[in-house]
């Protein structure tokens, strides 16, 4: 497994390194099998440290997880600890799956844009049409079942999971209703 360990701003040590490595790496060993590579970033917010860890597995997942404290170890063992408590949530999924697929999932590239707020009042019409991009990014679609997105989403906390389903190889979209249901669109096919 491949680990990116940095700090904003601040000095990481050979021996925090280690830790990180040690205490990740058996939390990852438990549920996991099969992690690609964790990145892990500290950095410091006032008087506290943070530590926010982003680990992609070879069943397609990403998991991430945050952890704050005072002390630098402590914020990472917050940050191991709320990633274990994801993982032996959906340690029966996770397990099924990863017997289920032989090989790692099917990413393709996008690009996704972040656009400008709009900044006018709701009465008012605005004098364009087209928006200003403020950001252009690469991103990856995996080729999943929906089950898995559903997982992934739930997962990374995230409000909507662009993916493709691995039934029909369309785009789909899985996302979290105000009534806390998830919803799904799976356009028709031509």
């Amino acid at each position: 497994m491949r680990y990116q360990i940095t700090g904003k701003q601040i000095d990481i040590g050979e021996a925090l390194q280690t830790h990180v490595r040690t205490e990740l790496g058996s939390t990852l060993d438990k549920y996991a099998g099969r992690p690609t590579d964790a990145t892990v970033i500290f950095s410091k917010s006032a008087h506290e440290y943070v530590c926010e860890a982003i680990v992609h597995l070879s069943t397609g997942l990403t998991t991430q997880a945050r952890g704050h404290s005072t002390e630098i170890y402590a914020a990472l063992d917050q940050c191991v600890e709320k990633m274990d408590k994801q993982l032996r949530r959906y340690k029966r999924r996770l397990k099924d799956h990863h017997k289920e697929r032989s090989q790692p999932v099917e990413l393709s590239g996008a690009s996704s844009y972040i656009l400008a707020a709009s900044g006018e009042s709701e009465d008012s019409e605005p004098e364009n049409l087209q928006p200003i991009i403020v950001a252009e990014m690469e991103t990856n679609i995996p080729s999943i079942s929906v089950g898995e997105a559903v997982m992934q989403m739930e997962i990374a906390g995230a409000p909507v999971l662009v993916f493709r389903n691995e039934g029909n190889k369309n785009v789909n979209v899985v996302y979290m209703r105000e009534d806390g249901n998830i919803g799904w669109i799976d356009p028709a096919s031509s």
